[in-house]
């Protein structure tokens, strides 16, 4: 929810914003990157365009299903790109979609 709550207030908040709990299967092919495997201005706003690459090659590539990388906003959290590319894809299942349950304190 982090993620989200910094790039939205109240008011720019989707009103249809979902979330969906996903199943991974544990041998699905993953890619876990470090801070240290990032470009050095990694966690700047806005964006740099190095860290659009990380992901443009994680894709290109089509090597892993799933890329893990650090969260900016939470530290000690990480955040998992999804290739739907990927031949792999198709194992990664939907379990629940339900409305966001935002706590509206945590826009004021």
């Amino acid at each position: 929810m982090a993620e989200v709550a910094v790039h939205f207030t109240l008011a720019t908040l989707p009103v249809d914003y979902m979330m969906m709990t996903l199943f991974i299967p544990d041998n699905i092919s993953l890619l876990k990157l470090n801070i240290g495997d990032l470009p050095i201005d990694w966690n700047i706003f806005p964006h740099p365009n190095a860290t659009q690459a990380v992901g443009d090659k994680f894709i290109a590539e089509n090597q892993y299903c799933v890329l893990q990388i650090p969260s900016v906003v939470t530290r000690g959290d990480f955040n998992l790109l999804i290739n739907p590319k990927h031949s792999e894809f198709s194992r990664i299942k939907i379990l629940e979609v339900e409305k966001f349950p935002f706590d509206k304190r945590v826009f004021k």
